[in-house]
Protein backbone atom coordinates (compact mmCIF):
# COMPACT_ATOMS: atom_id res chain seq x y z
CA UNK A 1 0.00 0.00 0.00
CA UNK A 2 2.95 2.62 0.51
CA UNK A 3 4.55 1.59 -2.69
CA UNK A 4 0.98 2.46 -3.82
CA UNK A 5 0.56 5.91 -2.97
CA UNK A 6 4.46 6.70 -3.41
CA UNK A 7 3.77 5.84 -7.68
CA UNK A 8 1.10 7.77 -7.38
CA UNK A 9 2.40 10.78 -5.58
CA UNK A 10 5.80 10.49 -8.34
CA UNK A 11 2.80 10.52 -10.79
CA UNK A 12 1.41 13.92 -9.45
CA UNK A 13 4.47 15.29 -9.23
CA UNK A 14 5.69 14.27 -13.01
CA UNK A 15 2.03 15.81 -14.16
CA UNK A 16 2.63 19.28 -11.80
CA UNK A 17 5.84 19.57 -13.63
CA UNK A 18 5.07 18.92 -16.94
CA UNK A 19 2.04 21.71 -16.61
CA UNK A 20 4.36 24.15 -15.09
CA UNK A 21 6.57 23.84 -17.77
CA UNK A 22 4.04 24.11 -20.61
CA UNK A 23 2.90 27.36 -19.25
CA UNK A 24 6.15 28.44 -18.50
CA UNK A 25 7.82 31.24 -21.05
CA UNK A 26 10.84 32.39 -19.15
CA UNK A 27 14.53 31.85 -20.74
CA UNK A 28 17.78 31.12 -19.99
CA UNK A 29 20.97 33.78 -21.74
CA UNK A 30 23.89 32.19 -21.45
CA UNK A 31 26.80 35.00 -22.35
CA UNK A 32 29.99 34.08 -22.85
CA UNK A 33 32.12 35.91 -25.26
CA UNK A 34 32.12 35.81 -28.22
CA UNK A 35 29.23 32.83 -27.91
CA UNK A 36 25.80 33.69 -26.80
CA UNK A 37 23.25 31.05 -26.19
CA UNK A 38 19.37 31.58 -25.42
CA UNK A 39 17.76 27.94 -23.92
CA UNK A 40 14.60 27.53 -22.18
CA UNK A 41 14.19 27.73 -18.87
CA UNK A 42 12.79 24.40 -18.42
CA UNK A 43 15.98 22.47 -20.44
CA UNK A 44 18.33 24.32 -18.09
CA UNK A 45 16.69 23.16 -15.18
CA UNK A 46 16.03 19.63 -16.63
CA UNK A 47 20.34 19.63 -18.30
CA UNK A 48 21.10 21.26 -14.67
CA UNK A 49 19.17 18.27 -12.46
CA UNK A 50 20.98 15.62 -15.08
CA UNK A 51 24.33 16.86 -14.43
CA UNK A 52 23.37 16.77 -10.83
CA UNK A 53 22.38 12.84 -10.92
CA UNK A 54 25.84 12.63 -12.74
CA UNK A 55 28.07 13.88 -10.56
CA UNK A 56 26.37 12.35 -7.66
CA UNK A 57 26.71 8.97 -9.32
CA UNK A 58 30.06 9.31 -9.89
CA UNK A 59 31.25 10.56 -6.41
CA UNK A 60 28.89 7.55 -4.74
CA UNK A 61 30.46 5.30 -7.18
CA UNK A 62 34.21 6.45 -6.30
CA UNK A 63 33.23 6.38 -2.42
CA UNK A 64 32.19 2.75 -3.02
CA UNK A 65 35.03 1.59 -4.42
CA UNK A 66 37.28 3.09 -1.66
CA UNK A 67 35.16 1.62 0.62
CA UNK A 68 34.58 -1.44 -0.62
CA UNK A 69 37.81 -3.14 1.47
CA UNK A 70 36.47 -2.18 4.65
CA UNK A 71 33.21 -3.50 3.79
CA UNK A 72 34.61 -6.58 2.85
CA UNK A 73 36.80 -7.22 5.96
CA UNK A 74 33.18 -6.03 7.92
CA UNK A 75 31.43 -8.92 6.27
CA UNK A 76 34.12 -11.26 7.10
CA UNK A 77 34.16 -9.85 10.74
CA UNK A 78 30.30 -10.51 10.85
CA UNK A 79 30.70 -14.05 9.33
CA UNK A 80 33.17 -14.47 12.02
CA UNK A 81 31.00 -13.83 15.16
CA UNK A 82 27.98 -15.33 13.69
CA UNK A 83 29.87 -19.10 13.16
CA UNK A 84 31.33 -18.25 16.57
CA UNK A 85 27.90 -17.68 18.45
CA UNK A 86 26.76 -20.70 16.39
CA UNK A 87 30.00 -22.61 17.56
CA UNK A 88 29.23 -21.74 21.41
CA UNK A 89 25.28 -22.76 20.85
CA UNK A 90 26.34 -26.05 19.34
CA UNK A 91 29.06 -26.58 21.96
CA UNK A 92 26.52 -26.21 24.85
CA UNK A 93 24.31 -28.80 22.38
CA UNK A 94 27.09 -31.24 22.84
CA UNK A 95 27.50 -30.97 26.16
CA UNK A 96 23.97 -31.88 27.49
CA UNK A 97 23.86 -34.87 24.43
CA UNK A 98 27.32 -36.12 26.29
CA UNK A 99 29.43 -35.50 23.59
CA UNK A 100 32.66 -34.03 25.49
CA UNK A 101 35.42 -34.16 23.26
CA UNK A 102 33.32 -32.12 20.13
CA UNK A 103 31.83 -29.90 22.99
CA UNK A 104 34.84 -28.85 23.94
CA UNK A 105 36.23 -28.22 20.19
CA UNK A 106 33.31 -26.00 19.46
CA UNK A 107 33.68 -24.34 22.54
CA UNK A 108 37.50 -23.53 21.63
CA UNK A 109 36.56 -22.22 18.23
CA UNK A 110 34.25 -19.73 20.01
CA UNK A 111 36.30 -19.05 22.41
CA UNK A 112 39.40 -18.40 19.62
CA UNK A 113 37.09 -15.90 17.78
CA UNK A 114 36.08 -13.84 20.98
CA UNK A 115 32.65 -14.73 21.16
CA UNK A 116 31.77 -14.58 24.92
CA UNK A 117 35.47 -16.08 25.68
CA UNK A 118 34.98 -16.47 29.07
CA UNK A 119 31.68 -18.55 29.00
CA UNK A 120 33.14 -20.48 26.22
CA UNK A 121 36.40 -21.59 28.82
CA UNK A 122 33.77 -22.43 31.26
CA UNK A 123 32.37 -24.59 28.58
CA UNK A 124 35.49 -26.30 27.69
CA UNK A 125 36.87 -26.69 31.15
CA UNK A 126 33.28 -28.38 32.12
CA UNK A 127 33.56 -30.64 28.78
CA UNK A 128 37.13 -31.51 29.83
CA UNK A 129 36.72 -32.42 33.47
CA UNK A 130 33.73 -35.03 32.00
CA UNK A 131 36.70 -36.65 29.87
CA UNK A 132 38.72 -36.67 33.02
CA UNK A 133 41.31 -34.47 31.55
CA UNK A 134 42.54 -32.29 35.01
CA UNK A 135 45.19 -30.37 32.85
CA UNK A 136 42.87 -29.06 29.75
CA UNK A 137 40.15 -28.49 32.61
CA UNK A 138 42.25 -26.50 35.49
CA UNK A 139 44.28 -24.69 31.70
CA UNK A 140 40.37 -23.46 30.47
CA UNK A 141 39.04 -22.22 34.10
CA UNK A 142 42.56 -19.71 34.42
CA UNK A 143 41.68 -17.99 31.29
CA UNK A 144 37.79 -17.61 33.07
CA UNK A 145 38.71 -14.86 35.16
CA UNK A 146 41.01 -13.03 32.80
CA UNK A 147 38.02 -12.95 30.13
CA UNK A 148 34.89 -11.73 32.43
CA UNK A 149 35.22 -11.37 35.94
CA UNK A 150 31.48 -11.88 36.59
CA UNK A 151 32.02 -15.76 36.17
CA UNK A 152 34.03 -16.32 38.68
CA UNK A 153 31.69 -17.73 41.44
CA UNK A 154 30.84 -20.28 38.31
CA UNK A 155 34.75 -21.09 37.35
CA UNK A 156 34.66 -22.00 41.30
CA UNK A 157 31.92 -23.98 41.28
CA UNK A 158 33.26 -26.06 38.46
CA UNK A 159 36.66 -26.24 39.83
CA UNK A 160 35.58 -27.59 42.90
CA UNK A 161 33.41 -30.38 41.40
CA UNK A 162 36.91 -31.09 39.54
CA UNK A 163 38.67 -31.13 42.94
CA UNK A 164 36.56 -33.67 44.20
CA UNK A 165 35.97 -36.00 41.25
CA UNK A 166 40.09 -35.85 41.84
CA UNK A 167 39.40 -36.38 45.44
CA UNK A 168 41.06 -33.27 46.33
CA UNK A 169 38.89 -32.68 49.33
CA UNK A 170 41.06 -29.71 50.74
CA UNK A 171 41.50 -28.00 47.42
CA UNK A 172 37.56 -28.21 47.00
CA UNK A 173 36.81 -27.04 50.64
CA UNK A 174 39.26 -23.91 50.23
CA UNK A 175 37.36 -22.81 46.17
CA UNK A 176 33.94 -23.47 48.28
CA UNK A 177 34.56 -20.79 51.01
CA UNK A 178 36.15 -17.71 48.36
CA UNK A 179 32.77 -18.61 46.62
CA UNK A 180 31.00 -18.10 49.76
CA UNK A 181 32.95 -14.97 50.00
CA UNK A 182 31.78 -13.69 46.65
CA UNK A 183 28.35 -14.59 46.61
CA UNK A 184 27.18 -17.04 49.17
CA UNK A 185 25.83 -20.08 49.88
CA UNK A 186 23.70 -21.75 47.35
CA UNK A 187 22.07 -25.70 47.40
CA UNK A 188 23.97 -27.02 44.90
CA UNK A 189 27.26 -25.20 46.35
CA UNK A 190 26.23 -26.56 50.03
CA UNK A 191 25.98 -29.77 48.10
CA UNK A 192 29.49 -29.75 47.00
CA UNK A 193 30.81 -28.42 50.62
CA UNK A 194 28.79 -31.41 51.87
CA UNK A 195 30.89 -33.92 50.05
CA UNK A 196 34.08 -31.91 50.53
CA UNK A 197 33.76 -31.98 54.44
CA UNK A 198 33.01 -35.75 53.84
CA UNK A 199 36.27 -36.18 52.37
CA UNK A 200 38.25 -34.05 54.43
CA UNK A 201 36.47 -35.96 57.51
CA UNK A 202 35.70 -32.50 59.65
CA UNK A 203 32.45 -34.48 60.62
CA UNK A 204 30.98 -31.92 62.80
CA UNK A 205 30.83 -29.82 59.38
CA UNK A 206 28.93 -32.42 57.57
CA UNK A 207 26.21 -32.78 60.18
CA UNK A 208 26.07 -28.87 60.72
CA UNK A 209 25.48 -29.16 56.44
CA UNK A 210 23.30 -32.03 56.75
CA UNK A 211 20.96 -30.41 58.70
CA UNK A 212 21.19 -26.88 56.96
CA UNK A 213 20.14 -29.23 53.66
CA UNK A 214 17.65 -31.15 55.35
CA UNK A 215 15.98 -27.31 56.55
CA UNK A 216 16.12 -26.02 52.80
CA UNK A 217 14.50 -29.43 51.70
CA UNK A 218 17.50 -29.81 49.78
CA UNK A 219 18.26 -33.86 51.18
CA UNK A 220 15.70 -36.14 51.46
CA UNK A 221 15.28 -36.88 55.40
CA UNK A 222 16.39 -40.29 54.79
CA UNK A 223 19.74 -39.67 53.14
CA UNK A 224 20.39 -37.37 55.81
CA UNK A 225 19.94 -39.50 58.55
CA UNK A 226 22.29 -41.78 56.92
CA UNK A 227 24.73 -39.23 56.65
CA UNK A 228 24.56 -38.40 60.75
CA UNK A 229 24.52 -41.58 61.40
CA UNK A 230 27.67 -41.87 59.39
CA UNK A 231 29.25 -38.63 60.62
CA UNK A 232 28.35 -39.56 64.72
CA UNK A 233 29.64 -43.09 64.43
CA UNK A 234 33.17 -41.45 63.32
CA UNK A 235 33.29 -39.15 65.97
CA UNK A 236 32.47 -42.08 68.54
CA UNK A 237 35.00 -43.73 66.93
CA UNK A 238 37.19 -41.00 67.84
CA UNK A 239 36.84 -40.30 71.24
CA UNK A 240 39.57 -40.16 73.23
CA UNK A 241 37.17 -40.87 76.45
CA UNK A 242 33.99 -41.64 78.43
CA UNK A 243 33.63 -37.79 79.15
CA UNK A 244 34.04 -36.63 75.18
CA UNK A 245 31.39 -39.46 74.05
CA UNK A 246 29.10 -37.59 76.73
CA UNK A 247 29.92 -34.36 75.33
CA UNK A 248 29.37 -35.55 72.06
CA UNK A 249 25.81 -36.44 72.88
CA UNK A 250 24.40 -33.89 74.50
CA UNK A 251 25.02 -31.55 71.51
CA UNK A 252 22.89 -34.05 69.87
CA UNK A 253 19.25 -32.77 69.39
CA UNK A 254 16.56 -34.57 71.01
CA UNK A 255 14.86 -34.94 67.92
CA UNK A 256 17.89 -36.67 65.95
CA UNK A 257 18.86 -39.03 69.27
CA UNK A 258 16.58 -41.86 68.45
CA UNK A 259 16.40 -45.04 66.52
CA UNK A 260 19.69 -46.45 65.13
CA UNK A 261 21.69 -43.28 65.89
CA UNK A 262 20.31 -43.71 69.77
CA UNK A 263 21.48 -47.67 69.58
CA UNK A 264 24.84 -46.26 68.35
CA UNK A 265 25.48 -44.00 71.56
CA UNK A 266 24.03 -46.89 73.62
CA UNK A 267 26.50 -49.34 72.52
CA UNK A 268 29.33 -46.78 72.83
CA UNK A 269 28.35 -45.97 76.16
CA UNK A 270 28.19 -50.05 76.96
CA UNK A 271 31.65 -50.39 75.67
CA UNK A 272 33.23 -47.52 77.61
CA UNK A 273 31.36 -49.02 81.23
CA UNK A 274 28.91 -46.03 81.41
CA UNK A 275 26.20 -48.32 82.19
CA UNK A 276 24.21 -45.87 83.99
CA UNK A 277 24.40 -42.73 81.31
CA UNK A 278 23.25 -45.26 78.71
CA UNK A 279 20.67 -46.78 80.79
CA UNK A 280 19.49 -42.65 80.91
CA UNK A 281 19.47 -42.39 77.23
CA UNK A 282 17.61 -45.65 76.56
CA UNK A 283 15.03 -44.84 79.14
CA UNK A 284 15.02 -41.03 77.27
CA UNK A 285 14.27 -42.69 73.77
CA UNK A 286 11.70 -45.87 74.50
CA UNK A 287 9.98 -42.58 76.20
CA UNK A 288 9.39 -41.27 73.03
CA UNK A 289 9.24 -44.34 70.22
CA UNK A 290 9.61 -48.25 71.07
CA UNK A 291 12.04 -49.56 69.25
CA UNK A 292 13.50 -53.36 69.82
CA UNK A 293 17.27 -52.43 69.00
CA UNK A 294 16.77 -50.76 71.86
CA UNK A 295 15.32 -52.82 74.26
CA UNK A 296 18.24 -55.49 73.29
CA UNK A 297 20.67 -52.83 74.63
CA UNK A 298 18.73 -52.81 77.90
CA UNK A 299 19.17 -56.48 78.64
CA UNK A 300 22.82 -56.13 78.36
CA UNK A 301 22.89 -52.47 81.36
CA UNK A 302 24.50 -53.34 84.29
CA UNK A 303 23.84 -50.31 86.24
CA UNK A 304 24.47 -48.78 89.78
CA UNK A 305 20.96 -50.11 90.52
CA UNK A 306 19.45 -53.54 88.93
CA UNK A 307 16.86 -53.92 90.87
CA UNK A 308 15.22 -50.15 89.75
CA UNK A 309 16.81 -51.48 86.40
CA UNK A 310 14.31 -54.69 86.22
CA UNK A 311 11.44 -52.32 87.54
CA UNK A 312 11.72 -50.24 84.80
CA UNK A 313 11.23 -53.13 81.45
CA UNK A 314 8.70 -54.84 83.97
CA UNK A 315 6.69 -51.52 83.64
CA UNK A 316 6.71 -51.67 79.54
CA UNK A 317 5.29 -55.62 79.78
CA UNK A 318 1.54 -54.50 80.05
CA UNK A 319 2.04 -52.56 76.77
CA UNK A 320 4.10 -54.93 75.11
CA UNK A 321 3.75 -58.69 76.25
CA UNK A 322 4.42 -59.79 73.17
CA UNK A 323 7.59 -58.00 72.52
CA UNK A 324 10.40 -60.88 72.44
CA UNK A 325 12.78 -58.93 73.12
CA UNK A 326 11.61 -57.10 76.05
CA UNK A 327 10.98 -60.84 77.92
CA UNK A 328 14.85 -61.92 76.90
CA UNK A 329 16.57 -58.83 78.54
CA UNK A 330 14.24 -58.68 81.33
CA UNK A 331 15.94 -62.34 81.72
CA UNK A 332 19.28 -61.32 80.83
CA UNK A 333 18.72 -58.91 83.47
CA UNK A 334 17.23 -61.11 86.28
CA UNK A 335 20.28 -63.53 85.02
CA UNK A 336 23.03 -60.77 86.07
CA UNK A 337 20.90 -60.95 89.57
CA UNK A 338 20.97 -64.12 89.83
CA UNK A 339 17.25 -64.30 90.18
CA UNK A 340 16.98 -68.00 88.21
CA UNK A 341 13.11 -68.64 88.17
CA UNK A 342 12.35 -64.85 87.29
CA UNK A 343 15.15 -65.40 84.59
CA UNK A 344 13.97 -68.94 83.23
CA UNK A 345 10.45 -67.74 83.01
CA UNK A 346 11.37 -64.82 81.01
CA UNK A 347 13.52 -66.66 78.61
CA UNK A 348 11.30 -69.42 77.90
CA UNK A 349 8.50 -66.69 77.13
CA UNK A 350 10.85 -64.94 74.73
CA UNK A 351 11.33 -68.30 73.06
CA UNK A 352 8.06 -69.19 72.59
CA UNK A 353 7.53 -66.15 70.84
CA UNK A 354 10.46 -66.37 68.59
CA UNK A 355 12.46 -69.05 68.58
CA UNK A 356 15.96 -67.81 68.49
CA UNK A 357 19.87 -69.03 68.94
CA UNK A 358 20.80 -66.33 71.35
CA UNK A 359 17.47 -67.16 74.13
CA UNK A 360 18.66 -70.82 73.51
CA UNK A 361 22.13 -71.07 74.32
CA UNK A 362 21.24 -68.08 77.37
CA UNK A 363 18.54 -70.86 78.61
CA UNK A 364 21.17 -73.35 78.61
CA UNK A 365 23.40 -71.56 80.10
CA UNK A 366 21.00 -71.10 82.61
CA UNK A 367 20.29 -74.53 83.62
CA UNK A 368 24.09 -75.15 83.51
CA UNK A 369 24.59 -72.50 86.75
CA UNK A 370 21.85 -74.31 88.41
CA UNK A 371 22.99 -77.63 88.20
CA UNK A 372 20.19 -79.35 85.51
CA UNK A 373 22.72 -79.87 82.55
CA UNK A 374 20.16 -82.48 81.28
CA UNK A 375 17.84 -79.81 80.43
CA UNK A 376 20.46 -77.58 79.03
CA UNK A 377 21.61 -80.04 76.11
CA UNK A 378 18.43 -79.59 74.01
CA UNK A 379 18.85 -76.12 73.97
CA UNK A 380 22.78 -76.41 72.94
CA UNK A 381 21.36 -79.47 70.24
CA UNK A 382 18.76 -76.53 68.60
CA UNK A 383 21.09 -73.56 68.62
CA UNK A 384 24.15 -75.58 67.07
CA UNK A 385 21.18 -76.70 64.27
CA UNK A 386 20.36 -72.91 63.67
CA UNK A 387 23.93 -72.06 63.30
CA UNK A 388 24.05 -74.51 60.47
Amino acid sequence: MRRLFRLLALFALAVGIAVAVRFNEGYLLLVVPPYRADVSLALALFVLALAFLLFYGVVRGIGLALALPGRVDGYRRRRQREKAAESLRESWRLLFEGRYSQAMRRAGEASAVGESPGLAALLAARAAQHLREVGKAQSWLARVDRDDRRLTPARLMVEAEIYLDARCFAEAAEALQQLQAISGRHIAALRLELRAHEGCGNWPEVIRLTRLLEKRAALAPEVGEQIKLRAYRELIRQRSDVGQLLKTLRRVPAAECRGRLASVFAEALLVDDAHDEAQSLLDRCLAVEWESTLVRLYGQLATSDPTACIARAESWLPEHPDDAELLRSLGRLCLQQRLWGKAQSYLEASLALADRREVRLELARLFEQTERAQLALPHYRAAAEQAE
